[in-house]
């Protein structure tokens, strides 16, 4: 891992997106991305109609203009090497366009003081047509602690499986690794297998196994999270059609919505 994509976008993420991102290219010793997106926000009505939405873009524009010069004078003083992609249009295909030959997309999960960005459909377009794992940041979030505990959140499929493997790299920083197993007797694989296979890349992990029956597997993970004062999560992204777990709140839907921790997502 160490092409490492960013999000660049003046909003209540962009801070967090940021240094979670220095991080990550510290430790790896990588390279930084960064994707200056201009987008306009959606609106209905005659102040479309009458020519609203060349204002709008020309008010954007001019806002990310303004944000890239500080940022860029930021990153001269970060010791971090980097470069700049500018673009137009929808952050997921922006992103996604930029992102071939990026090992890991830095973005948030769903802000909570703004509706603007979407930021949780940015990330779940990403994590179901893009082939690059997204680690989802909260917006409060000031440091990514590479050294700390992880929890994997393990249910035997592919989404997870590609989750695990996409994090080795990270992994191999961290204090502590738990497997995280809810155990509703319909999986696979399991845990046990998961940590055999970490262990194969010298990082040992602690297999947790919680009875699911009755319980919210979501509830189960934030509960798991607080016990362990996990640095972030690992799962698998959406094992089910997208549009099935928006509309019945599936686990990576409600992870991406409201994981108190950052997510590394991959499907």
């Amino acid at each position: 891992m160490k092409n490492i994509l960013v999000l660049v976008h003046d909003d209540e993420g962009q801070e967090a997106r940021l240094q979670v991102a220095f991080d990550i290219v510290r430790a790896v010793r990588g390279h930084l991305t960064c994707v200056d997106v201009v987008t306009v926000p959606v609106f209905v009505g005659d102040y479309i109609s009458s020519g609203g939405d060349a204002l709008l873009l020309a008010d954007e524009q001019a806002r990310e203009s303004r944000n890239a010069v500080v940022l860029k004078e930021r990153l001269a003083h970060e010791d971090i090497p980097y470069d700049w992609v500018d673009a137009t249009g929808d952050p997921a295909t922006c992103l996604r366009a930029a992102a071939k030959l990026s090992d890991l997309i830095v973005v948030n999960r769903r802000l909570d003081g703004t509706w603007y960005p979407d930021t949780s459909e940015i990330t779940g377009e990403l994590v179901a047509k893009g082939r690059r794992p997204v680690l989802a940041v909260p917006e409060g979030v000031h440091h990514l602690d590479l050294t700390g505990n992880v929890v994997i959140a393990w249910d035997g499929s592919d989404p997870a499986e590609a989750a695990m493997r996409a994090a080795v790299p990270l992994l191999t920083f961290a204090g502590s690794v738990t497997v995280l197993q809810v155990d509703d007797g319909s999986i696979k694989i399991p845990a046990t297998e998961a940590a055999k296979y970490l262990s194969r890349h010298g990082i040992t992990a602690m297999v947790q196994i919680e009875d699911g029956r009755g319980r919210k597997v979501t509830d189960v993970v934030r509960t798991v999270l607080a016990s362990r004062s996990a640095s972030y999560l690992v799962m698998g992204g959406f094992d089910h059609p997208r549009w099935v777990q928006s509309m019945f709140g599936g686990v990576t839907s409600t992870m991406i919505d409201r994981s108190p921790v950052p997510v590394l997502l991959a499907h």
